[in-house]
Parts: C-alpha cells; sequence; structure tokens
C-alpha cells in the first residue's frame, strides 16, 4: 500500500509535503506532484501537510479519483525508479490522463512561500 496525490493538487504543486518525505520519493511533473509507489515507506508525514487535502491513503482515495493510483504507477513504470527526487530534479511530463485535465484553478495562493514558510492555500469559494 502507498500514498498517493490526487486531483485538487494539479496545478497547485505547493510542495509542503515534499519536505516532509523522509525517503524524498515525491517527484514534480509540470502540473502534478507523484509519490513513487515503489519508494514510499508509507509513514503518512505528507498527509497532513497538504494544504489542498490532496494526498490519499491508497485505500481512502475518493472513487472519482482512484485513477491517480494507476496514473502513479504507470508513470514510475514509465520513468523507472530514480531513488530520489530531489537528485532526479522535476520531470518533463505528465501522465497522459493529468496533461489531459481541464487547468484547475480551485485554489488561491493567500501567502506566499518565504523564509522556509510553505504558502497558504484556501479554496476560492473560502475567499469569497
Amino acid at each position: 500500500m502507498t500514498y498517493v496525490i490526487a486531483q485538487p493538487c494539479v496545478d497547485v504543486k505547493d510542495k509542503a509535503c515534499v519536505d516532509e518525505c523522509p525517503v524524498d520519493c515525491i517527484y514534480e511533473g509540470p502540473r502534478n506532484l507523484y509519490i513513487n509507489p515503489n519508494e514510499c515507506i508509507d509513514c503518512g508525514a505528507c498527509e497532513p501537510v497538504c494544504p489542498v487535502e490532496a494526498i490519499f491513503y491508497e485505500e481512502d482515495l475518493p472513487e472519482e479519483w482512484t485513477w491517480f493510483k494507476d496514473a502513479s504507477e504507470d508513470f514510475f513504470a514509465q520513468v523507472g525508479d530514480a531513488g530520489g527526487a530531489q537528485a532526479q530534479g522535476p520531470y518533463d511530463h505528465d501522465h497522459p490522463q493529468v496533461a489531459a485535465l481541464p487547468h484547475q484553478d480551485n485554489f488561491v495562493c493567500i501567502q506566499p512561500e518565504s523564509r522556509g514558510q510553505h504558502a497558504v492555500w484556501v479554496r476560492k469559494d473560502q475567499t469569497e
């Protein structure tokens, strides 16, 4: 079992989870972040720090986002296991299903990242 990053992360990519991951298994694509299921140790450190609540234990994925589990597995089947996201750096592509999603603009940053503090994101409907 592993954790999966789902739709709320698309086009947000806050990366608070990246800083919390003790094994550096969260990789970056142009529009989304991906947890490598072969490297994740299921510690759960990433889940509570995600400001847009995009990270789920794979068994807890909402039904409409279960395809993100397969997309992550397919993504890493294609690119392989790099052994650490920082050394790898960002990938130049996303999984095709993620790349095909319409642009997401459900969240707005109300406090940009600064001095080691993560950005603060809220749903647009909470700012109106």
